[in-house]
């Protein structure tokens, strides 16, 4: 069976940029949901359970067409937020540089311009969704945005961060005010994380 990965911080270790009580809810009740749900959905289906997570996001012909879009809307959105948690870090503790910094400036011209079009993304996101940092088929970095369970890793991409804006990630402490949390996640990104998979991601292509 799935199970919910522990966070790898304390749950106040992002304040003051998301507090402690929005972690709490996010990632023992929202997540937890969901990979309960995905357990639920596929408990006659041992050879499915055993699968990957990634591979059973990116194999859902697989999955008998009854149960598909509820697995599909699950495997997604657990798959989505083990990378949103393993996106971020504590505040400021970790820096942007080394090929990956190289590979923003030249896929996006510079850092400000990657900022700008992700917090575009994010606040243009028309309901909840997710915003995405990925590696595409031709080894580009692109910014894309999604709605509700979706992912990049649906459509052959591979993604290296991911901020939800979903309003339960942000909504106790920011209320209506996205742009805000968008503005503040900024400073709990995971570089190094995000560096790391970047190079794993570009060994695969």
């Amino acid at each position: 069976m799935f199970v919910l990965p522990p966070l790898p911080y304390s749950y106040n270790a992002l304040e003051p940029y998301i507090d402690e009580q929005t972690l709490i809810i996010h990632h023992d009740k929202h997540h937890q949901g969901y990979v309960n749900k995905l357990n639920k959905a596929l408990e006659q289906y041992k050879d499915l359970l055993e699968m990957p997570l990634e591979e059973l996001i990116t194999n859902l012909d697989k999955v008998p067409e009854g149960i598909r879009t509820a697995v599909t809307n699950s495997a997604g959105q657990v798959y989505n937020h083990n990378l949103y948690w393993e996106s971020m870090s504590s505040p400021n503790s970790s820096t942007l540089s080394g090929e990956l910094a190289d590979k923003i400036d030249t896929d996006f011209g510079s850092f400000e311009n990657f900022k700008e079009r992700f917090s575009t993304a994010g606040t243009g996101q028309f309901g909840s969704g997710w915003v995405w940092l990925s590696l595409d088929q031709e080894n580009k970095l692109v910014i894309d945005k999604t709605g509700n369970a979706d992912s990049p890793l649906m459509h052959g991409k591979k993604p290296l961060m991911t901020m939800d804006v979903w309003e339960h990630a942000y909504y106790l402490n920011y209320q209506n005010r996205r742009p805000d949390y968008i503005e503040a996640f900024y400073n709990v990104i995971n570089w190094e994380e995000v560096a790391r998979k970047y190079e794993a991601a570009n060994g695969q292509l």
